[in-house]
């Protein structure tokens, strides 16, 4: 293979992010057929589209949504890897790598109050993608999900999930009484069906399931279940403020993934201010960890 185009890869990051040239251009101070170029060449390069070109714009393709998640979580760990370098270890920002559901439905929420309780700690979030350890994702601190990952690994949220719709879905397909009720209803799955089919086994029943939508992650599928379109297994501590207001309801007490929790994982040597942040996130984890499930 050809040596990597380098010098467009931070173009093409921007247009995936943006979904438009133009907004790159502008980020960039580049010109929209500058940005065009750059993407060009990538696409090139690897022999594949990575945008749909229309009349009103562009659209990330399947293939340019998955390479521009690399393409920034590699520019994002050679950012800390240079802030590192550049930077005392007193000034650098506090660099932290999360899965996509907990950054945007429990973390970014929560940053203003740090902000305002520690205005001079800079933070970096990056993605998590399949790290294991904040080592391998270049930063201080890192979020999973699954089973107790390792000693220095401290659990943040319950990640136990219970079938859940929105309100307006049960009121248009209620009375939903009992889990057989549900193999008549639209399911949507999250990566696989088979958590779904642990779930009525757990329930006993086993009865195939009929198919239904596949979500990449939970960020996906809970715009569909707050769109009022199928029932979700959904983990109760990433949807408190919906359980508490009522757009969500959860339809059975049973739990699935009792074992599974979202982890903080803590790299060696930390800074005064990535311990600072780690210790806020546990506070923060404990002040979510009651009554979120209805």
């Amino acid at each position: 293979m050809r040596h990597i185009p380098y010098a467009s890869l931070r173009a093409l990051e921007a247009a995936l992010r943006h979904e438009s040239f133009a907004r790159a251009a502008t980020e960039l101070n580049l010109t929209a057929a500058g940005v065009s170029q750059h993407v060009r060449i990538v696409e090139n390069w690897l022999g594949v589209a990575l945008f749909t070109r229309h009349a009103r714009g562009v659209t990330a393709t399947a293939a340019g949504r998955e390479f521009g998640a690399a393409v920034a979580n590699g520019l994002g760990q050679i950012e800390s890897a240079a802030q590192k370098l550049a930077g005392t270890r007193h000034d650098r920002p506090v660099s932290i790598a999360c899965i996509a559901s907990v950054a945007t439905r429990w973390l970014i929420p929560r940053l203003p109050r740090f902000r305002e309780e520690h205005p001079d700690i800079r933070i970096n979030i990056v993605y998590a993608l399949d790290a294991k350890t904040p080592e391998s994702a270049s930063v201080d601190l890192l979020i999973r999900h699954g089973i107790q990952p390792s000693a220095n690994s401290t659990a943040l949220l319950s990640g136990e999930t219970r079938p859940t719709c929105s309100a307006e879905y049960r009121r248009r397909h209620g009375p939903i009484e009992t889990p057989a009720k549900l193999l008549d209803l639209e399911l949507l799955h999250d990566e696989t069906p088979t958590s779904w089919a642990r779930w009525f086994a757990d329930t006993g029943i086993g009865t195939p399931l009929r198919p239904g939508p596949v979500f990449a992650d939970f960020s996906l599928m809970i715009g569909s279940i707050v769109g009022s379109q199928g029932i979700g297994l959904c983990p109760g501590a990433l949807i408190v403020e919906e359980l508490a207001n009522g757009a969500l309801v959860t339809l059975f007490e049973s739990p699935l993934d009792t074992d599974k929790f979202y982890w903080l994982i803590e790299a060696d040597h930390l800074s005064r201010q990535a311990e600072t942040l780690r210790d806020w996130l546990v506070a923060e984890s404990c002040r979510s960890q009651s009554g979120y499930h209805s």
